[in-house]
């Protein structure tokens, strides 16, 4: 490795050449501050707040690739009298209503303004007016918060490739707009919330949906149900000081109770049911032929994406609902009947990752007789301000367990919370199924990984052999559907998920800000427990689940019986690019 030798505050270091030197002030323990830098998505240097002093320039650091010789202050008069004037010019145009923004303290430019010492607005004048944009269920825009930093435009367009939005008009008139200045709703946005994780302060939030679910659960004729996503287990302990990746399964389940809903059920039960489902259907179009690849159906954010970008290949998605949709559609049928629970009084909530739910709990194909599958979703955030609120004290919990008949998941279910854990998921059982017996091993570690794109053949037992691609990040999928359409690429199965990690880093998941990210792989740590919580699972293949059984025992029939696709599988609708 080439390196160079820098002097940074009077000492000399020898840093790997191409280096910025905001990581190489990082990597010797010095803190510059930043807003606009988002490593791997933003490096703008529009902010002006990592500036240092290069000789007699001050010069932003995030951008500056360190070079031989190089002496560099991070800490003079004129250094720091810089960066409180950006800081300073950025507040007074910011909406200061700290006390009631939901990313009040952990708001970067808090932050920033804090290491500062900023106690006062020196610049006082003209502000910008801009109203807030509801129109979204997902997300929600407000541009008096914003402060230009580029952070979400990067997001959505360098990491996303989805570009819904971006800026526009100059100088004091400057905004980041949709296109034709559009509300998001009739944007190309795809819901996934990755421009909310990453704007530094609070000019992006989810729609919340916090009074609406204590509103049901005040209301004595509702009986109100709660589900949760595999995800959302080993991130909402981060909500209250617990190390990142920390599992609290059984706290979780205590909170939901105490918050007063009437069950407590796990999402991971309609994962092993969406598998049973999704795992038959690839069987039979391997067979017909048709429809190849089967692309996965779970992630909101990347049908809508196909609906969007690729609408020619509508029919490749699975018809299979995703898992909490279709725990919705059992309750509200099978849970019902055998509850004697008239479906209309009941409430479905899912906790979930994912903004982008919030959209699809929404969408007209995903109800039955009137009812929509899923009343309300809330994001791991949003569960976490409910728990706070109700002051339950998280932390000294004792675990509880899930309530049946529709609690109990199995170790597959659980692994859809990461990139490859539903093809893992899927092959589990697919393999068995066309085996006719039980397999020794069953982690496919193949799929698993931080790659972008994973490419394998799995051969089954009957000698078949599946052409499998596992995608997480939208950039990505883009890449891999445009080599499809030019016939470079070519596969049996394609597992997608739109945020990079795949839901364990959901849009609705904490937020972390970017000095944390740097030093902690969050996805990793995420997906690790994800994965230990599989292992401990004494079930870990869907079609063992005794629940799943008997739900096709009593109820469906079969999996992809008509029943079954009466109210597990919907359809996709086609929509503009622009």
């Amino acid at each position: 490795m080439d390196t160079i030798k820098i002097t940074i505050d009077g000492i000399e270091t020898e840093i790997a050449k191409g280096t910025t030197v905001l990581e190489a002030a990082r990597d010797q323990g010095i803190h510059i501050p930043s807003l606009c830098y988002l490593k791997g998505i933003n490096h703008s240097s529009s902010c002006r707040i990592c500036v240092v002093e290069v000789g007699p320039r001050l010069i932003a650091s995030c951008t500056l690739i360190a070079e031989e010789g190089m002496k560099i202050q991070t800490n003079t008069k004129k250094v720091r009298d810089a960066r409180r004037t950006s800081v300073e010019l950025l507040l007074s145009d910011h909406d200061r209503e700290c006390l009631s923004c939901s990313r009040s303290g952990g708001c970067e430019l808090q932050t920033v303004s804090n290491d500062l010492n900023i106690r006062k607005v020196t610049y006082v004048g003209e502000k910008s007016s801009q109203e807030k944009d509801y129109s979204s269920p997902s997300i929600v825009r407000d541009a008096s918060k914003c402060i230009l930093c580029g952070r979400c435009v990067g997001a959505c367009g360098t990491l996303q490739t989805v570009n819904a939005i971006s800026f526009a008009k100059r100088g004091f008139d400057t905004v980041i707009s949709t296109a034709f200045g559009r509300s998001l709703a009739e944007s190309t946005c795809v819901n996934c919330g990755q421009c909310i994780m990453a704007c530094p302060v609070g000019a992006l939030t989810e729609h919340e949906n916090i009074s609406d679910v204590w509103k049901d659960l005040a209301d004595a004729s509702k009986y109100v149900v709660v589900q949760t996503a595999p995800a959302v287990r080993v991130a909402l302990g981060e909500e209250f000081g617990l190390p990142v990746g920390t599992r609290v399964t059984g706290k979780m389940v205590a909170a939901l109770r105490k918050l007063g809903f009437d069950k407590v059920f796990d999402a991971n039960f309609a994962a092993d049911l969406t598998i049973m489902e999704e795992g038959t259907e690839l069987i039979s179009r391997l067979a017909s032929g048709e429809n190849l690849p089967l692309m996965t159906s779970c992630c909101p954010g990347w049908v809508k994406f196909m609906e969007h970008n690729f609408p020619n290949r509508l029919d490749n998605l699975s018809t299979c609902k995703s898992p909490h949709e279709m725990e919705g559609a059992m309750v509200k049928s099978f849970f019902a009947k055998k509850m004697g629970i008239d479906p209309l009084n009941i409430v479905v909530v899912s906790i979930m990752p994912c903004t982008a739910k919030k959209f699809e709990g929404a969408r007209d194909e995903l109800s039955h007789e009137g009812m929509q599958d899923v009343d309300w979703v809330l994001t791991t955030r949003e569960l976490a301000a409910m728990i706070k609120e109700a002051g339950i004290d998280f932390v000294n919990l004792k675990g509880e367990a899930f309530d049946n008949p529709i609690g109990s998941g199995s170790g597959a279910g659980v692994i859809f919370g990461a990139t490859g854990g539903v093809a893992e998921a899927a092959l589990r059982t697919v393999f068995e199924i066309t085996s006719g017996k039980e397999l020794d091993t069953i982690e496919y570690t193949a799929v698993r990984g931080m790659e972008g794109i994973k490419e394998n053949i799995i051969e089954l037992p009957n000698g078949q052999k599946i052409r499998t691609a596992v995608v997480h990040g939208l950039g990505n999928a883009r890449k891999l559907m445009e080599a499809m359409e030019r016939g470079e690429k070519s596969y049996e199965f394609m597992e997608v998920m739109a945020c990079v990690g795949g839901c364990i880093t959901g849009g609705g998941q904490p937020i972390v800000d970017a000095r944390t990210s740097e030093r902690i792989d969050i996805k990793a740590e995420r997906a690790k427990a994800i994965y230990s919580e599989d292992e401990a699972q004494s079930i870990r293949k869907s079609h063992n689940n005794p629940y799943i059984k008997a739900l096709y025992e009593e109820f469906l029939g079969e999996p992809n019986s008509h029943l079954a696709h009466e109210l597990l599988h919907t359809r996709y609708v086609k929509r503009s690019n622009y």
